[in-house]
């Protein structure tokens, strides 16, 4: 049922100068009654995502200003869905439905963003480890010892293993062991074959043993690991895309009746049941998104 049909909302709602200041006084009462919950709730999750952001930043060598990552959360959430809000004007509820939604996904956003450019530089790390250690295992055979084999890769190589190499020797420089040194690398580049590496060091340097050959051995785990993951990729590839497109339907589908017939499709984002039925749809294509990527995510 619309509020069109009752006369005594329709008269209220329809004047912009009534509805507002009715908003707001019911607003202002929301927030006085849920104030204390609601701020101890958003400063819990707006510590941990400033924490999460700065750990990441730091992770990647980037200069990091705890003010410049507050103004950006406050910009990515409530920024973006005030945006909304004034974009859908004066439609309110359509409004402050859009509002909410892309503030929540804009308070997302940075963690995930600067999480997925970590996980980039740990896995170019990976694959520049194929050449680094081969060119750390020829040093080794012409006499040099893992200290100037990794030099070497600095000086050669390119960023993140020639930033994270040279950290290392920095570090060893600073008075720090070189064991100590490398344990470091291992919790800033947390990869399996990055602990391999560490480890076999750490081990052969109290042993003893060829590291040469440790790290070719190393080397050929790393090509082969990468040849699996490439041939997985491959297979999933085609459910990768399904879940794309089937994720992707129903908003193309709302844009077209949008486009065909605005009166048909209008109700969803005026009337109540609509943005139920609106709110309940993103909910379950958010979760089928989830259910479909961990189908096809397949950790080697």
């Amino acid at each position: 049922m619309d509020y069109k049909d009752i006369p005594f909302l329709e008269s209220i709602l329809r004047h912009d100068w009534i509805a507002l200041p009715i908003f707001g006084i019911a607003t202002f009462f929301a927030l006085y009654f849920w104030a204390d919950k609601l701020l101890v709730k958003l400063y819990e999750k707006s510590q941990g995502k400033k924490t999460s952001i700065i750990m990441h930043m730091k992770l990647l060598g980037m200069d990091v200003d705890e003010k410049k990552v507050t103004r950006m959360l406050l910009l990515s959430s409530f920024g973006l869905g005030f945006l909304f809000f004034i974009a859908t004007w004066p439609n309110v509820l359509v409004g402050f439905f859009l509002g909410i939604s892309a503030g929540i996904a804009g308070f997302q956003l940075p963690p995930i963003i600067f999480k997925s450019l970590y996980e980039k530089r740990c896995n170019l790390f990976v694959e520049q480890m194929v050449d680094g250690l081969t060119i750390m295992a020829n040093g080794i055979k012409s006499g040099s010892n893992p200290q100037q084999s990794m030099q070497r890769v600095v000086e050669i190589m390119g960023n993140p293993i020639s930033a994270e190499f040279g950290q290392v020797i920095t570090q060893t420089q600073f008075g720090q062991s070189f064991e100590e040194a490398l344990t470091d690398l291992s919790v800033r580049i947390p990869r399996p074959d990055v602990q391999m590496f560490v480890v076999a060091i750490n081990i052969l340097k109290e042993t003893g043993g060829n590291l040469s050959e440790t790290f070719q051995t190393i080397v050929l785990t790393i090509r082969e690991r990468q040849k699996l993951e490439k041939k997985i990729s491959a297979m999933t590839a085609q459910g990768v895309m399904q879940g794309i497109i089937v994720t992707s339907i129903p908003f193309l589908l709302m844009g077209v009746f949008y486009a065909l017939d605005p009166d048909h499709i209008m109700p969803m984002f005026t009337t109540t049941l609509g943005l139920l039925f609106l709110a309940a749809m993103l909910g379950l294509q958010i979760i089928g998104g989830v259910m479909i990527k961990k189908i096809v995510t397949i950790k080697v």
